[in-house]
Parts: structure tokens; C-alpha cells; sequence
């Protein structure tokens, strides 16, 4: 199973990277294991990345959206979500007042990054305040940007986006203060960039992220087999905190909490509001359940969320009933046409509509539910439905689909369980990559029930 390496080994490894962009060690060590890496090496790569996002992704999200200055401000433990993902690896928040100020110069010349700040904030931003110089901090910035005197300058405000709108309304109104009345008026929203630097995943966040879900995936695996799930003796509540301090002791942390429940003959037709607002009763597992679990890890700032399904075998069972399998088929049916509908600019709520339709066509009772995935859980980019709102969601769902944008594929669909006399759902969640021109899943996706125990 996952292994966590330390010491020499470690190091090697990580001399071996290729500029810590691939972080696969089968072929040394004779295992598939993906290597998780200490602190020290995770620091390394995070701030490799961005640099190199911030040199080779931000100035064309830039352009298209049309801003030339953009100006980020946060306070110690009042984060800006964006500012977040611009600090180096060993801050756990800005220091006093942080500001981040990016400016585009034009084609073909690198972007300017400066650090208005009492500390030097990495060695992607350049220090340009120092107090004793300088003056007061508000005084410097409002200096900076005459100097560069941009067409329009970009402000983190939005009513629409949550990630989008950390600019808090004291920096608001102290910034507004701080310009002269001319530079007031090109003040915009940041929302569209902030998104498109949310949501746009770099060539070399890509070559890794496969190991990332793979992580993830071994996990769930793991959690879902007779090391952990004895029947007639362990509890959903066992599972979600071995998921825990699983997740914990391989020095990875878990976005949310984990989720494990039960779909058996004699619980009661799902209701789904009902079971999104439950935490899930304790319940002892036994066999010919279908458990469900959802969870989700970080490490190296990018996001995992997935759901999968196991089948607790009943004496003298190897496999699990027909109309089980045939359920799960369904909803990898159901995938298969959603991702089919990605295509660039196309709304959320676009890709929604055509997806539910084309489902209702093949007598699929479905429900999609899928977001953006990356540097937050819940992330930046196109909402695809919400579980309370199949008709589209205002807003967000109007958000167009991007190239090299990840998403978790959630949904389910509900198909005849003869046996129980009732309906089975089958709710997946698997993280897949958007090119631009394809969708693929990022470390594959269930397409075969997790048995308990294991066959041969």
C-alpha cells in the first residue's frame, strides 16, 4: 500500500525529479506506490510551480481579461483566497499587511512582480516598500501605481464568486483612499482573472496531478477492504476515521470531512435532501451492503474529490449482484455523456441542460452536481448544477469552460434494484482534465464495484 519515504531514499528520489515534475518511483523501488514527499521537497516544487505559473500561465489569463495592473491585499489570518495561492511555500499566511501587486507591460515582456510588504515575500515578488525609504505602505502603493499608470486595475471583488472577492471592505475603502481621483475610476473587478489563475492548471501541475489522485484513490481503496471493514463489527463512523488518521499519518491533510454510507434491502428509499443534510447515522456494515464513501486530500495545494462504491460480499458470494454492476455501468453512462457535452465556451448551465436531456433520452434518472477541482476543493471555474438545482445555477453556472481546467465529475444515477424493491443510486465523483479539446479522467474512474473482502 502507500508508503511514505524519508532520509536518503527521500532525497534521492528527489534528485531525481526532473526539476520536480515527476514524482513516480516504480521502476526503483519495483512498486506502483506514488511517492509522497517530506516537507522540505514539497516546499521545492510548490514554489517551482509558481514561478513558472506565474511567468507562463498568468500573463496570457491576463490579457483576456484586460486588466493591466493587478493588485492583491490581504491581512494576517484574513486571507484572500487568491493572494493565498501567490505565497511562497513557507508562508502559512500573510504577515501584517501583504500586498501583491502584478503588472503586465505588454506582449512579450515578462510581467512585473512586486512586493509591497514589510517582508520579502518569496522570489517570485520583488520588495518595493521599505518604510524608512519610502514612507507609509499605502503611500508607496498608490506611488507605484502612477508610475505605471494602468488602463484598468484590478481589485478581488465579486458577487458572484466567493474566491473571487477576498478584497475585505477596509482594504476597499483604505485603498480607494489612498488613490488620487483619477486612478479611483479604473478600478474593476478582478473576478474573471482571479478565476481563470484559480482554474488554469500548468503543464507541470499536470504531469503530477495523476499521482495525486492516485494517492487518493489508493486510499479509498484501502478504507474499503477487509484491512478495515471487519462485518457485523465495524461502523460507517470506524471508516470515516480510519479515513482520517489514514490521511494524517501519511502527512497529508483532508479538505473536508469524510463521508461513509449505506445503501442495503431494508433502509428506506433515498431521500436527497434529506441525505445531503445528514451526517450520516453510525450504522454497523454487514454484508450485501453497497457502501459509498466521499473524500478528498491536499498536498502540494492541489485538491482531490472522489466517490466510489464497495460491496460487502455475502457467504458463499464472489462477485456482486447483476443489477448492481448494471447500476454502476449506468452511471459511467451518465459520465460518459456529461464529459461528452465539455466543450470550450460552453456554460455550466449549457453543459447541464444538454447533459440532463440527453439523459432523460436514455431513460437515465440522473442528478450532476460537478465542479472545478484544484487549488480549493469546491473550486474556481464553471458550476455544473447543484444537487438542489437542476435547472441551472444563476451566476456561477454562467461561467464559461476554459482549457486546462480540472473538474470533479459528480452526479448519480438511479437505476431498479429488483432485490430490494426499490431503486439503487449510484453516486460517483472522479477528478478529470478539460484540454480544450477532450476530457480525461485524471487517474481513471471506477468502472467496477470494490469488493469486501477482495476476490483473487
Amino acid at each position: 500500500m502507500l508508503t511514505m519515504f524519508f532520509d536518503t531514499l527521500n532525497r534521492a528520489a528527489t534528485r531525481m525529479l526532473a526539476g520536480g515534475l515527476c514524482l513516480w518511483m516504480s521502476c526503483a523501488l519495483a512498486s506502483a506506490d506514488p511517492l509522497i514527499l517530506p516537507m522540505r521537497e514539497r516546499a521545492s516544487v510548490i514554489d517551482r510551480w509558481l514561478d513558472d505559473r506565474i511567468q507562463n500561465v498568468l500573463p496570457g489569463i491576463m490579457r483576456r481579461s484586460g486588466i493591466d495592473l493587478w493588485v492583491l491585499i490581504s491581512r494576517e489570518y484574513n486571507e484572500d483566497p487568491v493572494l493565498k495561492t501567490f505565497l511562497p511555500s513557507t508562508w502559512q499566511s500573510a504577515r501584517r499587511r501583504t500586498i501583491l501587486l502584478i503588472h503586465d507591460r505588454g506582449e512579450g515582456v515578462p510581467l512585473e512582480t512586486l512586493a509591497v510588504a514589510r517582508y520579502p515575500v518569496g522570489a517570485s515578488f520583488v520588495k518595493a516598500w521599505d518604510k524608512e525609504k519610502h514612507g507609509e505602505q499605502w503611500q508607496r502603493l498608490a506611488q507605484l501605481i502612477e508610475e505605471r499608470d494602468p488602463r484598468a486595475i484590478g481589485i478581488n471583488v465579486s458577487s458572484t464568486f466567493a474566491l473571487a472577492d477576498g478584497l475585505s471592505s477596509t482594504e476597499h475603502e483604505l485603498l480607494r483612499e489612498a488613490l488620487p481621483e483619477n486612478l479611483r475610476g479604473r478600478l474593476v473587478s478582478a473576478e474573471g482573472l482571479a478565476i481563470g489563475w484559480l482554474e488554469t492548471r500548468s503543464a507541470a501541475e499536470m504531469e503530477v496531478y495523476p499521482q495525486i489522485v492516485r494517492i487518493a484513490h489508493e486510499i479509498l481503496a484501502e478504507g474499503l477492504s477487509e484491512s478495515v471493514v471487519q462485518p457485523g463489527v465495524s461502523t460507517t463512523h470506524d471508516v470515516v476515521w480510519w479515513y482520517r488518521d489514514r490521511i494524517r499519518e501519511l502527512g497529508l491533510s483532508a479538505w473536508f470531512h469524510p463521508s461513509v454510507s449505506i445503501q442495503r434491502a431494508a433502509s428506506p428509499v433515498i431521500d436527497m435532501k434529506a441525505d445531503v443534510l445528514s451526517m450520516h447515522d453510525e450504522d454497523v456494515i454487514r454484508p450485501g451492503d453497497l457502501l459509498h464513501v466521499d473524500f478528498g486530500i491536499t498536498y502540494l495545494r492541489l485538491n482531490t474529490d472522489t466517490q466510489q462504491h464497495a460491496y460487502v460480499l455475502r457467504p458463499g458470494e464472489t462477485e456482486a449482484p447483476e443489477s448492481l454492476k448494471q447500476a454502476l455501468a449506468t452511471g459511467n453512462r451518465l459520465q460518459d455523456i456529461l464529459t461528452d457535452n465539455f466543450v470550450e465556451g460552453r456554460s455550466g448551465n449549457e453543459i447541464l441542460a444538454a447533459s440532463l436531456k440527453q439523459a432523460e433520452r436514455e431513460g437515465i434518472t440522473a442528478s450532476i452536481y460537478t465542479h472545478p477541482i484544484g487549488y480549493h476543493g469546491h473550486a474556481a471555474g464553471p458550476t455544473i448544477g447543484l444537487w438542489d438545482q437542476q435547472e441551472g445555477v444563476p451566476g456561477r453556472g454562467d461561467y464559461p469552460l476554459y482549457p486546462m481546467t480540472a473538474h470533479s465529475i459528480e452526479l448519480y444515477a438511479e437505476s431498479p434494484m429488483p432485490d430490494w424493491n426499490k431503486p439503487v443510486r449510484i453516486k460517483l465523483e472522479e477528478d478529470a482534465f478539460f484540454d480544450g479539446k477532450a476530457t480525461r479522467y485524471i487517474d481513471g474512474r471506477q468502472t467496477e464495484l470494490l469488493l469486501i473482502p477482495r476476490q483473487p
